[in-house]
């Protein structure tokens, strides 16, 4: 209880609100979501956001359901639906912009501004946002990858020597996978 109110104390210091008081506002979320630091989930339409099951949230995601730019010339804000489908990871720093449905089983990559809709099992990266690829395609090349480190390789627990393990195996190769357990 009070590590709760701890939380949400700490969330309102920094400008945002929980994904609980989001709920209790009308947000839908399912089963799965893993909201990272920092993201911003519209607190005044929360109401218009739907999340499905499995949906991961990377740091610094935006999500607007009201655009206000016509306030200056028209006195209205402009308000729309936001919703993500099932299996869905949006890349840090991306901005989902009102109006817009993400579809199942896709990957928005990091940096982008979702400003129409994305199909499911796409992957989708940009200013704005277009699909480059259908998901099978992207975890066929994720498969293609040898390397793999396991969760003793991440921080804080990683060792000087795994580091330097690390960084060995990527000055020769492009990338390698981090395992996790489930």
């Amino acid at each position: 209880m009070i590590k709760s109110l701890l939380r949400n104390i700490l969330f309102h210091l920094r400008g945002y609100e929980t994904t609980e008081e989001l709920i209790k506002r009308g947000m839908t979320v399912g089963s799965g979501f893993k909201r990272m630091a920092h993201v911003m989930i519209d607190p005044g339409h929360s109401w218009l956001i739907t999340i499905g099951n499995n949906v991961t949230l990377a740091p610094r995601v935006h999500l607007l359901a009201h655009d206000a730019s016509p306030q200056a010339w028209r006195k209205v804000t402009r308000i729309g639906r936001v919703v993500i489908g099932n299996n869905v990871f949006v890349g840090a720093d991306t901005v989902v912009l009102p109006g817009v449905s993400i579809g199942d089983n896709v990957v928005v990559g990091a940096g982008s501004v979702v400003s129409r809709d994305i199909p499911s099992n796409s992957l989708a990266a940009g200013c704005p946002a277009r699909v480059i690829s259908n998901i099978d395609t992207y975890l066929s090349k994720v498969d293609t990858i040898n390397m793999k480190f396991d969760e003793s390789y991440l921080f804080p627990n990683i060792t000087s020597y795994k580091k330097a393990e690390m960084n060995a195996y990527l000055e020769k190769h492009k990338y390698a996978l981090l395992v996790r357990k489930r």
